[in-house]
């Protein structure tokens, strides 16, 4: 692809006219038609499908003009759209598509970059890999950098093909506190800890639990860990082929400084599977979710969890008896997972389906939040309609500051898992847009699906 940018400080672009006006916005993938962005972000290059020729010409609220041009794709230069974003405000886009249906030209209605001056944490780390299906013999952990497309490598599985590597987390965004499993022979969880590496093998601590999803304690000195056994089926006459779910699973504490585990016999016993804790960002309450069994994978379709809160003592790591249900699977239906509280404490974001463990393989999981700053008895819910899509979304995470989240949505093929990022002013979602890329068909051409994406405050040494 040959294209050509260059800033100018002109009133209006003057390079290829096009021949027609038509009064309807550009159809580009992807969509970043009128979202939110923050003033650091790297260039929202797009493609237009089918043309032959692209001219956009970007224009700030203080009249400087970037104007580029392509065979088929926008792809700016990251100096020049940084000096065109810098200063926040609103960035107006005009296309004009040169293609088939309009072979002099057509200059499409104008819309609107809105840049907030909410900042946004400057890295995020992510894993790439195949579909669960399809194995892992090839995937890894790397780490982004949002203001531009560096992508580096954290950890991957290249020298030892059969090993799986998953459920990586890091305590507030600080790549200081990391942990994530290595499973296969000779497995480990692999925790650093302000600078201290271990690996540790959670079986000869728990009884033979491994460590499955996990949430570091916002000091850093506990890790929550939930220990499941996850088996997966395929289906022949359903739109989910497949389901993802656990025989059992428990929940523990890990001591960071003294090595040790700290286990509740009420999330340990067979009476209740419990998955995917959270720790609240005060630190006071552990979130997870939490099922009755049922015999599976025959009864996968009876299979509800609740989302409960319980007390923690962060003096002793133990867990306290009240325990509170935040949404119950009798009195509403569906199954809850993946709770993430806002950095502020007052809204508690989850996914809901209709059944199951695992709500990225079932098309109908969408977001919900409650609040939980509320004075009354009564729940009270934010509309998350922004944010959700025809298809699954899932794993989901805050920036630091509580303006932005991350998350997870097959919605651009129903197949892989992209990003995309949100702006949050404190009562709604603004539209969604997906992570840059600086070639915008590797949006689509990328057969790798992203997972657990966090953001990150900093690079990882």
């Amino acid at each position: 692809m040959v294209f050509f940018a260059g800033m100018l400080f002109l009133a209006s672009c003057g390079r290829r006219e096009a021949k027609d006006v038509v009064d309807a916005l550009p159809v580009i993938f992807p969509d970043y038609v009128e979202v939110t962005v923050p003033s650091t972000i790297a260039p929202l290059n797009f493609e237009v499908r089918g043309a032959d020729h692209v001219v956009a010409c970007l224009t700030n609220g203080e009249g400087d003009v970037m104007h580029v041009e392509g065979e088929e794709a926008i792809c700016m230069d990251e100096t020049e759209w940084k000096s065109l974003i810098g200063r926040g405000g609103d960035v107006r886009v005009e296309v004009s598509v040169w293609d088939d249906e309009h072979p002099d030209g057509a200059t499409y209605r104008p819309f609107t970059i809105h840049v907030s001056n909410d900042s946004i944490d400057p890295w995020i780390t992510y894993r790439l890999l195949p579909p669960g299906y399809e194995g892992w013999n090839k995937m890894g952990i790397y780490q982004r950098e949002l203001s531009s497309f560096e992508e580096l490598t954290l950890i991957d599985n290249a020298g030892d093909r059969e090993r799986c590597m998953n459920c990586h987390t890091t305590c507030n965004g600080n790549p200081d506190f990391l942990t994530y499993h290595m499973r296969g022979k000779n497995g480990y969880t692999y925790v650093s800890h302000n600078g201290k590496e271990e690996k540790v093998d959670l079986r000869k601590l728990t009884g033979g639990r491994h460590g499955s999803h996990n949430a570091w304690h916002p000091t850093g000195k506990f890790i929550a860990f939930s220990s499941n056994d996850t088996k997966q089926v395929f289906f022949a006459h359903t739109q989910d082929k497949i389901e993802v779910f656990d025989l059992w699973s428990d929940l523990f504490i890990y001591d960071v400084e003294n090595h040790k585990v700290i286990m509740d016999d009420r999330f340990a016993d067979s009476l209740r599977w419990e998955s995917e804790p959270c720790f609240s960002p005060d630190g006071r309450w552990l979130y997870f979710s939490t099922a009755r069994p049922v015999h599976l994978p025959q009864q996968y379709a009876d299979l509800h969890y609740d989302l409960v809160r319980v007390p923690f003592d962060e003096a002793t790591g133990l867990l306290g008896h009240q325990v509170d249900t935040l949404y119950s699977t009798s009195q509403r239906g569906g199954t809850a997972l993946m709770p993430r509280v806002s950095p502020d404490g007052r809204f508690l974001l989850y996914t809901i389906a209709e059944c199951g463990a695992f709500n990225l393989y079932h098309r109908e999981a969408d977001f919900e939040m409650l609040v939980l700053d509320t004075t009354t008895n009564e729940a009270r819910f934010v509309d998350c309609s922004a944010i959700n899509s025809e298809d699954a979304e899932s794993y989901h995470s805050w920036s630091s500051n509580g303006k932005w989240m991350m998350y997870s949505s097959k919605q651009i093929d129903g197949r892989y898992t992209r990003l995309f990022i949100v702006h949050w002013d404190g009562e709604r979602w603004s539209k969604p847009f997906l992570l840059p890329q600086r070639e915008p068909r590797q949006n689509t051409l990328l057969m790798m699906a992203y997972n657990v994406a966090e953001f990150l405050i900093r690079k990882t040494k």
